[in-house]
């Protein structure tokens, strides 16, 4: 099946989910829970009534007061008016009165390492997994993979219900030429290695895959088309390939928004890496997200049905001038010690070029978007720290509204597009009968204050419900050790 017929598919099973009737009989999907899993649960039932609640339903529709929501065996069999919804027999009812419910967050470049040092990025697999999933984040893509096997075989945990945790997209080691010096990826020399490598990866149950910043075109091209084969996807944080380039090679997705677009940056040699530096965050500085050229990057792209992933929250950390990212004092010590030095640092910077290239990164993607774009969002926890899975993904939706999105379409690119791009749009990313029950209770109303959205108090995957309270508290003050 080509890539286009497969999206034309998708889209059609989620235009029949979300037309799909009130009442709609539905296959017992809830979650398993393991004994190790349990006490991170707040609510286990096989029919559960959320009622008098706000919804969100992750479309951009208009957030829709006095809602019913059923659950049973882990799929909404109903939404509708509370006062016309009926409560099935023995359903475990909670009144939301004042609460809103949005669809579990889909998010599509997350990670679960963290810098430790000197180019040297930990695992913590463990811990990252529960603050996604107190975070309200039910189904993510790690955006690259610097421990092995160890990212698939949690997320085949998780399934399992061994763990608690997201549903994860688990991607497979970086493709990535010479030049980086990452002692933690293997470098490719030529494109027979790049399809190589996806095979095997692919063999091994990885269901996604990332090219870097030095790959070549070859190269991307013949991982690309090994991919594809599969039925997998590629996406990219490119540098020696130009967006352009990387999408005549075949990529589905790129990294970063246009912060890693070096297609405008003066002497650009073929299969070199020339953006590193600051090059291409200068040209973006410069760039006019209205004018002739960049508008015609888009169409390329749009045309191409090539999505774009914003990863804001990373970027922000290099901005001087910007707030102390959320969700720091979870971290061990020298971690928290050794990110308040660096953004102290930042602060000082008043010369960085991400001055002018933070706020013109945001309008390059609110333009994308406004082209006709497809717009998907995680939040690239490197750097030098300071992105901490699940607050950053609230963080993220925060950064799209100031880019200029109103509240209800920083959810939808949060949830839904997610959800589509990944090939599950007719599975979660909205709320609607027959889907997952993939949701979050915010106490609040973040259609009207997206800062709401930070105050989660229960997330369901699949019909559970974790206590976002408890699986903080597990790795407080201990994330870095694992």
């Amino acid at each position: 099946m080509s890539r286009s017929m497969m999206r034309r598919r998708v889209a059609a099973l989620v235009a029949a989910a979300l037309s799909a009737p009130v009442m709609t009989p539905v296959k017992a999907q809830r979650a398993p829970v393991g004994p190790a899993t349990r006490s991170y649960v707040k609510v286990d039932t096989n029919v559960l009534a959320l009622t008098n609640v706000r919804v969100i339903d992750g479309t951009g529709a208009a957030a829709r007061d006095g809602q019913s929501i059923i659950v049973r065996d882990g799929r909404i069999a109903a939404v509708g008016a509370a006062s016309t919804t009926a409560i099935p027999a023995g359903a475990q009812v909670m009144d939301l009165a004042g609460k809103s419910v949005i669809p579990g967050l889909v998010m599509v470049h997350e990670h679960l390492y963290y810098p430790v040092g000197a180019g040297t990025y930990g695992n913590l697999t463990e811990s990252f997994s529960r603050l996604y999933l107190a975070g309200g984040v039910t189904s993510m893509r790690t955006g690259g993979n610097m421990n092995g096997f160890a990212e698939l075989l949690i997320a085949q945990a998780i399934a399992r219900g061994e763990k608690p945790g997201p549903w994860i997209d688990a991607t497979a080691p970086y493709l990535e030429g010479p030049g980086m010096g990452f002692n933690q990826v293997t470098i490719l020399r030529d494109s027979s290695e790049a399809r190589k490598l996806v095979e095997y990866w692919a063999d091994q149950g990885a269901t996604s895959f990332k090219a870097y910043m030095n790959i070549t075109r070859d190269e991307l091209k013949a991982a690309a088309d090994a991919a594809h084969k599969r039925g997998l996807n590629i996406t990219g944080h490119l540098c020696s390939v130009t967006y352009r380039e990387a999408a005549d090679a075949g990529i589905d997705d790129l990294e970063h928004g246009f912060f890693a677009m070096n297609d405008f940056v003066p002497g650009k040699k073929l299969d070199t890496c020339s953006g590193r530096g600051g090059a291409a965050q200068s040209m973006l500085a410069q760039a006019d997200p209205e004018g002739a050229e960049v508008q015609a990057l888009f169409k390329y792209l749009i045309d191409k049905k090539i999505a774009v992933t914003s990863t804001l929250t990373i970027f922000e950390t290099f901005t001087p001038g910007r707030p102390m990212p959320p969700g720091t004092d979870v971290l061990i010590e020298p971690l928290r010690e050794q990110f308040a030095q660096r953004y102290a640092s930042t602060q000082r910077n008043t010369q960085s070029v991400y001055a002018k290239a933070f706020p013109k990164g945001m309008a390059m993607e609110r333009a994308f978007a406004k082209a006709g774009g497809t717009l998907i969002v995680g939040t690239d926890p490197t750097g030098g720290g300071g992105v901490i899975a699940g607050y950053s993904n609230q963080r993220a939706l925060e950064l799209l509204v100031e880019a200029g999105f109103s509240p209800l379409e920083a959810i939808r690119i949060g949830t839904l597009n997610g959800a589509t791009y990944l090939g599950r749009g007719a599975l979660t990313g909205s709320i609607a009968a027959g889907k997952l029950a993939d949701l979050v209770v915010i106490d609040g109303n973040p259609a009207a204050r997206i800062s709401d959205i930070r105050k989660v108090q229960l997330v369901f995957r699949q019909g559970v419900g974790y206590d976002p309270a408890v699986l903080i508290e597990s790795v407080k003050g201990k994330v870095g050790l694992w």
